[in-house]
């Protein structure tokens, strides 16, 4: 008798679930906590997560007419940021042609993105769609930089996510990745691991009702390939001169890199 084939599984935080199901598990994930996940990021993070973003914004270099696809940006925070510093830029409200594709898997996230983008006045120059960032909706050489904010942890499949980001920027252009990473500072893990995983699910419990959520959120950390090893992932998705920099001792680290 042949034996049975082993089901093939990969990580949704420290489980080992079916590779068919990871996705479904993380959009339930997103789907209970979209409405509060802003504000959960700003008390988990103390406001931090903004200086992170800023940082992200920074090295990316936003200027008129550039295009941008945010890849898992949601609620729009990188969108926005990237809208604002190109009119500060241009020195006028219109900006200057430039435009930003925001990309989710989670349509709720889209949702509360969409609505955050008209209390702001963001209606003009970006666009929301729902889709896979292992499988993304655009042409080949589209875009002159893309981003991914505390997204590509989530993917079922990261080295594909990674070769789409380079397929849909054009020769030249920019990614960057802002994701959660390893401390580097010492003793600073363990005080990390204390508050993570006494403290995160359950503020998580008491401003979303859902524990799992965040303990989800904090495993998912812990599996995530370290600084180095993330670098040779995009370098293996055909990216060069790629780099990295460690924020708050590594406890989150933004990845940059050229499509050549």
């Amino acid at each position: 008798m042949l034996e049975k084939k082993a089901q093939d599984t990969t990580h949704f935080g420290f489980r080992e679930v079916p590779t068919a199901r990871k996705g479904q598990l993380v959009s339930g994930v997103f789907d209970s906590v979209a409405r509060r996940y802003d504000l959960m990021n700003d008390l988990m993070s103390a406001g931090i997560h903004r200086a992170w973003k800023a940082k992200l914004v920074d090295w990316l270099n936003p200027r008129p007419g550039l295009n941008l696809v945010d890849i898992a940006g949601g609620t729009g925070d990188v969108a926005f940021r990237f809208i604002e510093r190109c009119q500060k830029r241009s020195g006028s409200f219109g900006g200057g042609g430039e435009a930003v594709a925001v990309c989710d898997a989670n349509s709720n996230m889209l949702d509360v993105g969409r609505d955050r983008a008209i209390d702001r006045g963001f209606v003009d120059g970006i666009s929301w769609t729902c889709s896979d960032a292992e499988a993304l909706p655009f042409d080949d050489a589209t875009f002159d930089a893309a981003t991914i904010a505390f997204g590509i942890r989530n993917v079922t499949h990261v080295e594909r996510a990674l070769t789409e980001a380079r397929r849909v920027l054009k020769p030249g252009g920019h990614f960057l990745c802002l994701e959660f990473s390893k401390t580097v500072l010492p003793g600073l893990e363990r005080i990390y691991d204390l508050y993570s995983f006494s403290v995160l699910p359950t503020l998580g419990q008491m401003i979303t009702g859902d524990r799992d959520a965040y303990q989800y959120l904090v495993e998912s950390i812990r599996r995530f390939p370290n600084q180095d090893d993330f670098a040779a992932m995009i370098g293996a998705a055909g990216f060069d001169n790629v780099r990295f920099l460690n924020l708050t001792g590594g406890v989150a680290a933004i990845h940059t890199a050229w499509r050549i």
